[in-house]
């Protein structure tokens, strides 16, 4: 499978930056090895969204959209899973 390109919305940096240095570091492999298998075990499809999936990372959940025909995976939010849905 080809390696896929990670892009962040502006609004998951922000939120990334504002996270606590040793979940950041956590979130940040998990990132990157979306970049080699976007469907990473414990990946979720967010129901009625067509092409958004989550992954969990602790407490916190990854948002990201997957663009196949690009390679590219778009990171759109980084939340705490008590926000991460609203």
């Amino acid at each position: 499978m080809a390696r896929f390109k990670i892009i962040f919305a502006r609004s998951a940096s922000k939120e990334l930056e504002a996270l606590p240095r040793s979940v950041v570091e956590k979130i940040i492999v998990e990132i990157e090895n979306l970049a080699d298998n976007p469907f990473p075990k414990g990946s979720k499809r967010l129901k009625g969204e067509k092409n958004r999936w989550r992954i969990r990372v602790g407490d916190y959940r990854i948002i990201y959209s997957i663009l196949t025909k690009d390679l590219i995976i778009d990171i759109i939010r980084i939340r705490h899973r008590k926000e991460a849905y609203n």
